[in-house]
């Protein structure tokens, strides 16, 4: 594929934005780099002037903005997805440094949609929303001053993203299709039902252990055909107990 079509896979989702602007800055900071693929979950305000005043001239990747009320549905349909964090989390997957990101999610974009996720300017993205996702992401800034403005931020992963797709990554190892994120949460959704069922889980006192869950999977990146074979053994197992 050519860097254009694999540009054009590319989402960028900004969740629970709180200033407008920074969606503006955003939209202007994509259209300078080829991605035109804006999702926005429960932003505060838009649409809105002030992001129209910000975006400089690229109100078309405003107007074709997407507003989603969920993490999940902004990612829907995804075969991959990086999420930029400011700090390492407990239990959350191996970490990359921002280019090195963009060459695994270009990667990723030959086989399907892929997404950038940024989270709300203060708080930045919850562990639950990071758990949703495949690859937390750092920018290498300043130890001493690494505060980033959002639109700064999604700047810099989509000039990160356009030098990578310029050099035409290889696929991921391996001739598996990769598993959607829908056909992933759907196994999650159902090994947790299982769990319960059993009486190994308790819903209750969860002791984090779908979390824990999430990320040994998430490091395996699993494909459709793995997600289909481990359904058919906890259909298989929830048969034997019935």
């Amino acid at each position: 594929m050519n860097e254009a079509s694999l540009l054009d896979r590319v989402r960028v989702v900004l969740t629970r934005t709180s200033h407008p602007g920074n969606i503006g800055g955003a939209a202007r900071a994509m259209k300078t780099m080829g991605l035109s693929r804006l999702v926005l979950v429960n932003p505060q305000v838009f649409p809105s002037d002030i992001a129209t005043a910000r975006a400089s001239g690229a109100t078309d990747v405003l107007d074709g903005a997407q507003v989603v009320g969920s993490l999940e549905e902004a990612l829907s349909g995804t075969v991959f997805s990086a999420a930029m964090t400011a700090r390492r989390r407990e239990l959350s997957l191996p970490m990359q440094w921002s280019r090195e990101a963009a060459s695994t999610v270009a990667g990723y974009a030959g086989q399907g949609d892929v997404a950038l996720v940024f989270g709300n300017e203060t708080s930045g993205m919850s562990n639950e929303e990071l758990a949703l996702c495949h690859l937390p992401v750092m920018i290498p800034a300043n130890a001493e001053y690494s505060s980033l403005n959002l639109a700064a931020a999604v700047q810099i992963l989509c000039y990160e993203m356009r030098m990578a797709c310029q050099a035409r990554p290889e696929a991921p190892d391996g001739a598996g299709v990769p598993a959607s994120f829908d056909e992933v949460e759907g196994f999650y959704g159902h090994l947790e039902r299982a769990m319960v069922d059993s009486g190994f889980h308790d819903p209750a006192n969860p002791r984090k252990l779908m979390q824990r869950l999430r990320r040994l999977y998430g490091r395996v990146r699993l494909e459709k055909e793995e997600v289909g074979i481990l359904r058919g053994i906890l259909s298989a197992l929830q048969r034997k107990v019935d």
